[in-house]
């Protein structure tokens, strides 16, 4: 899922939008799990409420990382590649790219972190 995710840097942002022509966010995380089988909700939202909720100190490759942006609760998602990294869909700057989530900007709005691949519905192909 990781490399996935980072194959897609650089692809510009779009509100709503869920496939390599344009992403938002939760599109970005929905599109890279499925390309895995797995099904995701659309929804930020309800992405949070999917998988097993994880520390932070216990994120790993492939787990989501959510945010509050523009709302309280979560209102943005990404995909942890790393170390302290992630690939996103942010509006600002317009393109899918990687960060760190330990900035004071993401870590002051970090809300939490889930495994979803081991618990969400898998697709049947």
């Amino acid at each position: 899922m990781v490399s996935t995710a980072l194959m897609l840097r650089g692809i510009h942002y779009l509100n709503g939008g869920s496939d390599p022509s344009g992403f938002d966010c939760s599109g970005l995380v929905q599109w890279v799990f499925a390309q895995h089988g797995i099904t995701l909700p659309r929804d930020v939202s309800t992405q949070y409420q999917t998988g097993k909720k994880i520390d932070l100190r216990e994120v790993k490759p492939g787990d989501l990382v959510f945010f509050h942006t523009d709302s309280r609760g979560a209102s943005h998602v990404g995909v942890a590649v790393g170390g302290d990294q992630f690939v996103h869909a942010p509006s600002s700057r317009g393109v899918v790219r990687v960060e760190r989530f330990t900035t004071n900007y993401w870590a002051h709005r970090f809300v939490g972190a889930r495994r979803v691949a081991a618990t969400a519905n898998t697709k049947t192909n």
